[in-house]
């Protein structure tokens, strides 16, 4: 059964407004554009940290250059409440180490699940280390994405580590148009893949096939 998760996190905004708390998030963001609306969104309810890992991208320099993006962008949003940006190391191996075997697989199939998989896990150890009270991902914003199976694997992963995992899916309501138009109002850089190189050679070969 398809589940409405954009519904089940506005059911959750509410129940926290009502108890009069402010509850830390961490939220994973596979870059700055995708996390423009979902941070506009949850600073009012959340006390939000974004963990920026995301050892998929490629080449080195296209990783800190979407980290400094996102550093950025959090500076410039002039949110009400302080948002911090965690940062991690590029651990590359760490990637190639979890998709070995699928490197022929198209994006969107197991490879790129494998790498999802990576990324959330890394986020809810985290989260559940330092004690946050949830744990969430940016990648429902984009209408590429399966948010159904982002979210399954989210709640996979709160039973794992016992850290809440806020169910979304943030291109309803507009969400990724408004991602879109915030991207533009702060200038943001827009890559034109996804960011392992398997996915940087399709874009390649997409674009080949257009000249």
């Amino acid at each position: 059964m398809k589940i409405n998760y954009h519904r089940l996190m506005e059911e959750e905004i509410r129940n926290i407004k009502k108890a009069g708390v402010k509850p830390s998030l961490l939220i994973h963001s596979c870059c700055a554009p995708c996390s423009t609306h979902v941070i506009d969104v949850l600073s009012e309810f959340f006390e939000i940290t974004v963990y920026f890992f995301n050892p998929n991208i490629f080449p080195e320099n296209e990783y800190h250059k979407r980290l400094e993006e996102q550093i950025r962008l959090v500076k410039e949003m002039n949110l009400a409440y302080e948002v911090e940006v965690i940062g991690t190391e590029h651990e590359e191996e760490t990637f190639y180490n979890a998709v070995k075997g699928l490197e022929t697989i198209r994006e969107g199939g197991e490879r790129c699940w494998e790498c999802f998989e990576l990324r959330l896990d890394r986020t809810a150890q985290y989260a559940s280390e330092k004690n946050y009270d949830y744990f969430a991902t940016t990648l429902t914003i984009s209408p590429l994405k399966n948010a159904q199976k982002i979210n399954e694997l989210g709640i996979r992963l709160e039973e794992r580590y016992h850290v809440k995992y806020l169910r979304s899916d943030f291109k309803k309501k507009e969400g990724f148009k408004k991602s879109v138009l915030l991207s533009e109002k702060h200038d943001l850089y827009r890559q034109d893949y996804c960011g392992c190189v398997y996915s940087k050679k399709e874009a390649e070969e997409r674009m080949n096939e257009k000249n």
